[in-house]
């Protein structure tokens, strides 16, 4: 009888507990898109109406061809392209030379295996300020400031990257590769053929923190890069701050239009990114 009478109270407890539940995550959800909604609702308004008080989300009369301005008052379009053959160059080789040390240090096995890579991954306790300059003194000798090479090399090589394939790899079964060895194949004809179209959700996953580490970047290209036409995006967005004013929609409409590629890429590969971070680290080392 009594837990009869509990029931109702359960069931209402329980109702409690799972709206608020939602209430907090729509809370997060909303806290988290309205930046964006500001920015895309900024891009679309007069330099004064973006200071209007009490602020609007909606523009009184919208401002497309803010969209179109941003092309004529600045080269938005070669700095577009710029970012476009920056990031993928860059993920690409990232990808690749990180599947490359994830795949020696999870599948092939050689004295001092372990050691090397804690020494690999007590790089990523450097400080990035530590590094910028020497990497500036070593691009300077190479002759490749002011290039896209200069811009590239250096983000092509990182521990993360690496670390985080060879946790995924090794959750692969090692009958594998032993019934590849036996059928004669070489190390890279098995990192190639066997191993690289199977870890597609883990480089689905780096390949977009890779582009969106590479797309973001400013603080290193704003110091190799000396010249307008070779700016990426990212450096470029600051030519709209001033010394005494800022076009706030032209540089919201900017803003907008670089976080496109961003969006289409995490769609794209959503399926995949999902997978590859539930999958990752659950064998261990």
């Amino acid at each position: 009888m009594s837990a009869r009478v509990k029931d109702p109270y359960q069931r209402v407890s329980q109702a409690l507990n799972r709206t608020l539940l939602h209430l907090i995550l729509v809370g997060g959800a909303v806290t988290m898109v309205m930046p964006f909604v500001w920015m895309l609702s900024s891009s679309l308004k007069t330099n004064l109406e973006v200071f209007h008080i009490p602020p609007t989300f909606i523009p009184t009369v919208p401002q497309w061809h803010n969209y179109v301005d941003i092309f004529k008052v600045v080269p938005y379009g070669r700095w577009f392209l710029n970012s476009v053959i920056i990031a993928v160059t860059q993920t690409v080789l990232y990808l690749f030379v990180a599947s490359l040390a994830g795949f020696t240090f999870a599948r092939m096995r050689f004295p001092g295996r372990e050691a090397i890579f804690t020494l690999y991954l007590a790089t990523l306790m450097v400080p990035g300020q530590v590094t910028l300059i020497p990497k500036f003194l070593l691009m300077k000798q190479l002759h490749l400031i002011n290039t896209y090479a200069a811009v590239i090399l250096p983000g092509i090589f990182n521990a993360y990257g690496v670390f985080l394939l060879r946790q995924f790899l090794m959750t692969l079964p090692d009958s594998l590769e032993e019934a590849a060895i036996l059928d004669g194949a070489s190390y890279f004809r098995i990192y190639w053929n066997i191993i690289l179209p199977l870890a597609g959700p883990a480089l689905a996953t780096l390949g977009l923190f890779g582009f969106m580490g590479a797309w973001n970047d400013f603080l290193w290209p704003l110091i190799v890069i000396n010249s307008d036409h070779m700016k990426p995006l990212s450096v470029g967005l600051a030519s709209f701050h001033g010394l005494y004013e800022t076009n706030w929609p032209y540089l919201m409409a900017a803003s907008t239009v670089a976080l496109v590629p961003i969006i289409l890429i995490f769609t794209a590969a959503q399926k995949y990114f999902v997978q590859g971070i539930a999958l990752t680290g659950l064998k261990e080392g």
